[in-house]
């Protein structure tokens, strides 16, 4: 029996302190009787753009649909080739499938997890059209050197910006190194909504125009199809929350960014991959993710003293059935390989007590302590 628990992240109480706006938002909403692309989701379009310094935001109804709207917006083509990092959550590479492309997986750099920009020149091929760039854990990847090579060889880039709400490299957002900045409101992101939900971030007004269309089964108009769409819409009552919310999203990344600083200095010293951040740019630290050769023994250490950990991702995208041919991989990725048989991810979120996460730092060294 455990004194304590410490959860990885526990969103029954995450947002009780939101209560008294958060049901003012929902009586507004219902007062108005409007539910589907009404003036919350205006206003939230405006006010997120605004937060990512962007020109135009598009909700639709989630992550996922937010990067194959974005592809077939900038005119992917069946079978058209989507270079991306094998290391990521899998809708990144359903989307690209769903889209109809085929995603073409490049390794890591080890140090900030994201997309190589030295192995990505060699994975271009003929049918290659876009770079679908992932800022993964709340870090943003090497966007200079990565737009540097998408000119030099033609390519669309679009970025997966599904856990990088409010992070920032060279004084940008997330999402507007490029044509199409793609972020998901799923209720465990930085910023979350109570259900699914997603945006597109643009500058380019004839694209958001288009994403607009797309998302409303690429109608025109009530009665006539310009093209053919998806039902993608982001609904008023989320819109309303996410407005609630944003205004405290600069906070809570700040408090994230606290918490990691205290992790790096509390697990100093011990044989571990921390995240590289040399405490300047704006990582926004969605994710605590380590590298450990005794992951596994870890965690069950972990659990015994209460302490719930989660890992992400044990399998690279690579890997997953869909993307195997006879069985076999096509692409070659060790240091994904080798940091998905390492990752585990501590317990890193706004509402973490200093208190909780001395436990969790503790209960880290004292499992080094007995080996």
């Amino acid at each position: 029996m455990v004194d304590t628990y410490i959860p990885f992240l526990d969103l029954s109480t995450r947002d009780q302190g939101l209560v008294a706006e958060l049901s003012e938002a929902f009586a507004r909403v219902i007062s108005r009787g409007r539910f589907v692309l009404g003036p919350e989701v205006t206003a939230f379009e405006r006010e997120f753009a605004t937060f990512c310094g962007a020109r135009e935001a598009v909700g639709v109804a989630s992550g996922t649909d937010a990067l194959i709207l974005a592809l077939r917006s900038l005119g992917i083509s069946p079978g058209d080739e989507v270079i991306t990092p094998a290391l990521s959550a899998p809708p990144t590479a359903v989307a690209v499938s769903l889209a109809g492309g085929r995603p073409v997986f490049v390794d890591i750099h080890p140090e900030t997890r994201c997309i190589d920009p030295d192995k990505i020149e060699e994975a271009i091929g003929p049918r290659t059209r876009f770079l679908l760039v992932v800022h993964l854990y709340g870090r943003v990847a090497d966007m200079r050197e990565l737009a540097r090579i998408a000119d030099e060889h033609g390519l669309a880039i679009v970025e997966d910006c599904a856990q990088a709400h409010g992070a920032r490299a060279h004084g940008r957002s997330a999402g507007t190194w490029s044509r199409a900045g793609c972020y998901s409101f799923y209720p465990t992101k930085n910023l979350g909504a109570y259900g699914d939900g997603g945006a597109v971030i643009t500058d380019d007004t004839e694209l958001a125009r288009r994403l607009r269309r797309l998302r409303d089964y690429g109608r025109v108009d009530r009665d006539r199809l310009g093209e053919i769409g998806m039902n993608s819409r982001l609904d008023e009552l989320q819109a309303s929350f996410l407005r609630v919310k944003l205004r405290r999203l600069e906070e809570w990344n700040r408090r994230r960014r606290e918490l990691a600083r205290r992790y790096r200095e509390g697990l100093e010293g011990l044989p571990l991959d921390l995240p590289a951040w040399d405490g300047e740019e704006d990582h926004c630290f969605h994710l605590f993710a380590i590298g450990c050769d005794k992951r596994d023994e870890l965690r069950l250490h972990l659990e015994g003293k209460g302490i719930e950990t989660a890992v992400h991702y044990p399998v690279p995208l690579h890997l997953h059935d869909p993307y195997l041919e006879g069985g076999r991989p096509v692409f070659s990725c060790p240091e994904a390989e080798r940091f998905c048989a390492r990752a585990v991810s501590l317990p890193l979120h706004p509402s973490l007590t200093d208190e909780e996460q001395d436990a969790v730092i503790l209960a880290v060294r004292d499992f080094y302590r007995r080996r």
